[in-house]
């Protein structure tokens, strides 16, 4: 009995056999575990970065507000809390007035860092604090309080600093930790 080129035609069109998505499916399922293995190790510094690109953004941002409205401006880190803000110059009435004491300024509202990153230590001309708060102030020429924020992240353990230029207010970056070393009489010579 002869087999007619129709039948064989849809028979050749029929599918794929177990076999052959068996395979596919585990060939996919290799592919999925290095890429989601990958990404794994990719978020958390990326979760960090973050942090230091928020803080520095606002750092800028206060710099450029001391300077544009010719005002101190501050800004004001709790440790504890893991989190930051902004304290203007004006009062808080809205008025646009200068503030005349420090219970008149206006406190912008606190910026929390991620869930796991935390202040390790921040360097404010010369005094280390690692809890409680404290704050930096920005000059009208653009100088702040020389001052360094340690980052530290866990459970990775992953560290950046971000240092702040006392005369300049510009900011630099730095994987780990870092301390400026003081001038020497040498450097001057």
């Amino acid at each position: 009995m002869r087999r007619s080129p129709i039948r064989l035609a849809r028979r050749a069109r029929a599918g794929f056999s177990l076999a052959e998505i068996l395979t596919v499916i585990v060939i996919l399922g290799m592919i999925a575990t290095v890429v989601t293995v990958s990404w794994r190790a990719i978020l958390p510094k990326s979760e960090l970065h973050s942090a230091v690109r928020n803080l520095s953004e606002d750092l800028n941002g206060t710099r450029s507000e001391a300077i544009g409205r010719n005002a101190e401006y501050r800004i004001q880190y709790d440790l504890d809390r893991r989190a930051w803000r902004i304290i203007s110059p004006f009062k808080l009435d809205g008025s646009g007035n200068m503030a005349q004491t420090e219970e008149e300024r206006l406190a912008l509202p606190w910026k929390q860092l991620p869930g796991s990153i935390k202040f390790l230590r921040i360097d404010i001309d010369g005094l280390s604090y690692t809890q409680g708060q404290c704050f930096v102030r920005f000059d009208a020429l653009g100088s702040t309080s020389g001052h360094t924020i340690v980052l530290a992240q866990e459970p990775e353990n992953n560290i950046y600093t971000v240092e702040v230029l006392g005369l300049t207010g510009l900011i630099r970056f730095y994987e780990g930790t870092f301390q400026r070393e003081p001038p020497k009489d040498a450097d001057f010579r």
